[in-house]
């Protein structure tokens, strides 16, 4: 006779005793899926954390400002800051046609490398690479072989001109100018006309410090094409009028 047999009690104990043991392993297994599920949220919060922050990235950014006193009122202000998106007046166009111009059609041996810098500055990637090629030594019409005599040449804008499109955009300008070489050994100074057929645009400004010194407004020279124009009989270019510019 088995023991169970012989004591009928023991059979309600070992059947609690076997209820317990199911009891306590089904709270293990619920305690382990309340535990897997809570680290799945937090790895789901992790991971909306880690997309937020890289949607949010773009927003933080260093944006330099320029705090501006008046002297005589002591009236302090922040100067803003050109985006490259707001319309530029036909003035300030007419200054960087200018300026573009003289910088980048004259020719001297002190300031060639800096104004080869400063030109690119305003020139598209497509445009530098012209830039470069017309300046390499390699070319018999690079300026630094044109000019290795000791030569110079001076420019002098003469007018200004704008374009307007069927579409009714601008973005096309001619400029007239002279050219004045000046050679050495007392020859005489030899003065050529021109005319630069130009397309240029605006953009966003350049984040490089160096370039924004020399182009703070993102102006970009698209096409650059100068031609010689009729001749004219040579004379002193101190009688024009240095710097004129007309409409």
């Amino acid at each position: 006779m088995s023991a169970v047999e012989r004591h009928p009690d023991l059979t309600a104990y070992y059947q609690e005793a076997a209820s317990w043991d199911a009891d306590r392993i089904a709270g293990w297994q619920r305690s382990a899926r309340r535990s897997w599920q809570v680290a799945a949220v937090a790895a789901l919060c992790a991971v909306l954390a880690c997309v937020a922050l890289l949607l949010m990235l773009p927003l933080k950014q260093v944006e330099p400002f320029l705090i501006r006193v008046d002297n005589s009122t002591g009236i302090v202000d922040v100067v803003p800051v050109y985006g490259g998106r707001a319309q530029l007046s036909e003035t300030v166009t007419r200054y960087l046609l200018t300026h573009y111009v003289l910088v980048c059609e004259r020719f001297n041996y002190a300031t060639a490398e800096s104004d080869y810098e400063e030109c690119g500055a305003f020139h598209t990637a497509q445009r530098n690479q012209a830039w470069y090629a017309l300046w390499n030594t390699n070319n018999p019409a690079s300026p630094l072989n044109v000019h290795k005599d000791g030569s110079t040449v001076s420019v002098q804008v003469e007018s200004v001109s704008f374009f307007r499109r069927a579409s009714g955009v601008i973005d096309l300008a001619q400029v007239r100018y002279l050219k004045i070489e000046h050679q050495s050994g007392g020859v005489p100074q030899r003065i050529t006309h021109w005319i630069a057929t130009m397309r240029y645009a605006y953009t966003a400004p350049a984040n490089d410090p160096r370039v924004r010194q020399w182009n703070p407004l993102g102006f970009k020279v698209m096409d650059f094409v100068s031609e010689p124009e009729v001749l004219h009989e040579e004379q002193d270019p101190s009688s024009r009028g240095m710097g004129r510019t007309q409409p």
